[in-house]
């Protein structure tokens, strides 16, 4: 009967230490996952550039580029070749 009893505690204590490992890798999981989300949001609004002519910064994604330069609009682009030109 002593033996019965020692093996049910240790059966208990194993299954709780269990329960206890599942939950914290779940977790784990979920705060991993939040972190990968938020990554991906950054790498979705993209990088910021700069405008040749102007100097101002705006996302890549709402940039012209025009041999290798960054413009913030189309007045600016043109603006900025014209004086390049002319120089």
């Amino acid at each position: 009967m002593n033996l019965l009893l020692i093996r049910l505690i240790i059966f208990a204590l194993l299954f709780f230490a269990g329960l206890k490992l599942y939950r914290m890798y779940r977790e784990w999981k979920l705060d991993r996952e939040e972190l990968l989300e938020g990554d991906d949001q950054a790498a979705a609004e993209g990088h910021m550039v700069r405008c040749r002519y102007c100097q101002v910064h705006l996302p890549e994604a709402d940039a012209l580029r025009e041999r290798g330069d960054w413009f913030c609009c189309s007045a600016h682009r043109d603006k900025y070749l014209e004086e390049q030109k002319s120089e």
